[in-house]
């Protein structure tokens, strides 16, 4: 249990220092996020998802989306750019980051504890483990990219 604990306790402090700075970076970034450099990249699907979603829920979209994948930076940078109060933001950040913290040191170690049990006693199975995972995760990836592709050459073509 101390293992598990340590971990989630350096996860929580991780987690603090990584969302509150994104949180911090669109506090000050504002309403000028809107125009320059950025622009572009907040004017993304996912971002305007995010956007809407803060703005009906608030702070429990803040808490909840440290449960999902690649949604909690723009959660946490809306909800700073939105200019969220630090009295709703902070206690979503701190339950939201120590689910976190429990959900990644928990299933973190189990999955390592696993993957070395698999190379000790099976080390086959251990390669093609990895292997699989590799594949299913660049997989995604070129899949999410050609999508995004479709999708902006879509847009340009509407556009013009």
């Amino acid at each position: 249990m101390d293992k598990v604990a340590l971990t989630a306790a350096g996860l929580y402090v991780i987690v603090l220092l990584r969302a509150g700075g994104t949180f911090a970076v669109g506090w000050l970034a504002g309403a000028g996020a809107r125009r320059g450099r950025l622009a572009e990249r907040i004017s993304t699907a996912k971002f305007r998802r995010a956007e809407r979603a803060i703005q009906r829920w608030g702070a429990p979209v803040v808490a909840v989306s440290f449960l999902t994948v690649g949604f909690q930076t723009a959660a946490n940078f809306l909800a700073g750019s939105m200019r969220m109060p630090l009295s709703r933001y902070l206690p979503a950040l701190f339950v939201g980051g120590a689910g976190w913290a429990l959900v990644y040191a928990t299933a973190g170690i189990g999955a390592l504890e696993l993957l070395a049990r698999l190379f000790a006693e099976r080390t086959m199975i251990g390669v093609g483990a990895v292997t699989a995972l590799l594949l299913t995760v660049c997989g995604v990836m070129v899949y999410r990219r050609r999508k995004a592709a479709l999708i902006d050459r879509d847009t340009a073509a509407g556009e013009s």
